[in-house]
């Protein structure tokens, strides 16, 4: 039996560090690390969301320093964005909504600076991470009352779900309790007269079609994110009209995901350059 990465194998790796962190905002959490690959530019660009549960005690945006840097070495620009987790005041919802959406958008204020290409921008969230990536490309279909409706979101060409949760009505029940079942209410947030669905703005599966190219990587033997959510997803969003695909990758749990040198982080990588026209 193939044995599984653990958290120790990704983060005993030798350390590495970003081109330079950005503090974007006046929050504590208003800050992205920009990953800049070598040359002049323009630089495609990877949006990149680190997961942890939506929970800050559990990871931060760290976690994704090494797939930034392969990305880097494969020639992409990375903007790795940090956000308030649901264990962080004014985290949950709307706050870790409003974060990542704005930390997106703060991506344009440094496109001329770093010569990034925005017309290419593709996205790439794991775990929860995978959730909030695919929301930043569903954004644009929330209503005008909505307290996270901004004008002219950042256009994606593409987002790949890394063992993420999507749909969170079918993942409350399947993954680990204290992933998301325990801080679901702070994350969905409560309903009222304007919002009979508290998942109707908060799952991406509930925004469907989000008229992005999506592709959902999922560990055959990850206990966290299991592969029947990927595949579930995906069969929602191909019915809703979506260009979506799921790639399962056997021998593999949710360290894998995001492990330079494993063979899912090589297809996600592939995915991402294809996406951004990348050879």
């Amino acid at each position: 039996m193939t044995r599984l990465m653990t958290w120790d194998d990704l983060l005993g790796r030798p350390k590495v560090s970003p081109t330079q962190s950005i503090q974007w905002g006046p929050g504590a959490t208003d800050i992205a690390d920009l990953w800049l690959p070598q040359g002049a530019g323009p630089h495609p660009i990877v949006l990149m969301v680190h997961g942890g549960c939506w929970q800050k005690s559990i990871a931060d945006r760290t976690i994704m320093n090494w797939a930034a840097e392969d990305l880097r070495e494969q020639g992409v620009a990375v903007w790795n964005i940090e956000y308030r987790g649901v264990d962080e005041e004014g985290g949950g919802y709307p706050g870790t909504f409003l974060d990542v959406a704005h930390a997106a958008d703060a991506l344009r204020d440094q496109a001329a600076t770093y010569n990034l290409d925005l017309n290419r921008v593709a996205a790439i969230g794991h775990s929860a991470g995978g959730h909030l990536a695919l929301w930043i490309a569903a954004r644009h279909k929330l209503p005008a009352n909505s307290p996270m409706r901004m004008d002219n979101p950042l256009k994606l060409a593409g987002v790949v779900n890394s063992g993420g949760l999507a749909d969170l009505k079918a993942s409350r029940g399947v993954t680990q309790r204290d992933c998301l079942a325990d801080i679901y209410d702070q994350l969905v947030g409560d309903i009222s007269s304007t919002r009979a669905e508290v998942l109707s703005d908060t799952s991406p599966a509930e925004m469907l079609p989000l008229k992005v190219r999506q592709v959902s990587v999922n560990g055959h033997d990850d206990n966290i994110a299991p592969a029947v959510l990927g595949e579930g997803y995906t069969r929602r969003a191909k019915a809703a009209g979506d260009n979506a695909d799921v790639v399962v990758v056997l021998n593999t749990g949710h360290v894998e995901l995001i492990s330079p040198g494993s063979e899912a982080w090589d297809i996600e990588a592939a995915t991402l350059r294809d996406m951004l026209g990348v050879k």
